[in-house]
């Protein structure tokens, strides 16, 4: 079921999620930068490992607000959605898994 971008349950926190997917970013240029400069592999590693989890924090954030959003509010009205708002939600959590 897809809906409008205002009832999505992010929008809530959206601000702190796009400071920490700018605060990523800068992580990444530092990853870039730390290639180039032919610095030592395992500080590059450390900084990968980093961008990393944060991927996976705020992914995670996502599939929260999606579950107690969408996937609550599909199957609390008992629409006929609620099964593939299910459906899809685990599709993202194997993706996620890989």
């Amino acid at each position: 079921m897809k809906e409008d971008m205002e009832t999505y349950k992010y929008h809530d926190h959206k601000d702190k999620l796009l400071k920490r997917l700018r605060r990523m970013e800068g992580q990444v240029r530092g990853v870039h930068r730390m290639i180039e400069e032919d610095r030592y592999c395992v500080d590059v590693l450390y900084q990968l490992a980093a961008i990393k989890a944060a991927t996976n924090k705020i992914g995670l954030e996502l599939i929260e607000d999606h579950t107690r959003g969408c996937v609550a509010r599909a199957v609390k009205e008992k629409d006929d959605d609620g099964e593939s708002q299910i459906q899809e939600l685990m599709e993202v959590f194997r993706t996620f898994a890989k």
